[in-house]
């Protein structure tokens, strides 16, 4: 034996009725246990609580996800600091002769490592990655 069931007319925006007959139509029900299970679900005091663990979750995400952009910060700092110390330890400064040769092969060294960084960024494994496996092992 079903319930008893009142009658109600409401006038609703014609997006929000696609939206009802989608719903019910995916879940092969009627379009007014949609609105049935939506009102109720609205109504009920879990509601809030359901919305809570939402945005729990949602922070949780995010947190994580900071946490790694902070993480993939720190590691793109540390990497270059050890490039530079690594540079200026081993790398001796010119005399004036030679000054003009070491530039223009310098600036040829550098076309080819934005070119090498290019296609590293586009497809190939991320420095981090590569500490992330290191680190794994």
């Amino acid at each position: 034996m079903t319930k008893p069931h009142i009658k109600q007319v409401f006038r609703l925006d014609p997006e929000l009725v696609k939206l009802v007959a989608e719903r019910a139509r995916q879940r092969r029900v009627t379009r007014a246990e949609v609105v049935e299970a939506a009102l109720t679900s609205l109504l009920t005091s879990d509601h809030g609580e359901r919305i809570g663990a939402v945005f729990t979750r949602r922070l949780d995400r995010m947190s994580r996800q900071l946490d790694l952009l902070e993480w993939h910060g720190e590691l793109t700092g540390e990497a270059l600091a050890l490039f530079v110390r690594h540079w200026l330890i081993y790398t001796t400064p010119l005399p004036d002769a030679a000054l003009a040769a070491a530039q223009a092969t310098g600036r040829k060294r550098w076309e080819a490592f934005v070119d090498s960084l290019s296609r590293r960024m586009e497809a190939g494994p991320k420095l981090s990655d590569e500490v992330s496996r290191d680190r794994d092992s």
